[in-house]
């Protein structure tokens, strides 16, 4: 992972953190925990998203590679049902 990605993640930790310890006393316990698994979810998504932007090829690259064409043979075909 780049150093940006780990420094989003640092930095969207520390403000689930910091918005967690100013809500805890408004938020009942059990809103504390949908809350905070939610947030994690969220965090996840965004760092799947920000590899797949980051390894992503270029649309140029991707649209010229060929793609493999499979070979069929008998087997592959439908068999018939009587």
């Amino acid at each position: 992972m780049s150093r940006d990605g780990e420094r989003l993640i640092e930095t969207v930790n520390e403000l689930g953190t910091r918005i967690g310890h100013l809500l805890s006393d408004m938020v009942p316990p059990a809103a504390q925990v949908h809350l905070l698994n939610a947030q994690r979810e969220l965090i996840t998504a965004l760092m799947l998203i920000y590899e797949n932007r980051v390894g992503a090829a270029p649309l140029a690259t991707r649209s010229k590679r060929a793609r493999p064409r499979r070979r069929t043979t008998p087997r592959d075909r439908k068999i018939p049902i009587e």
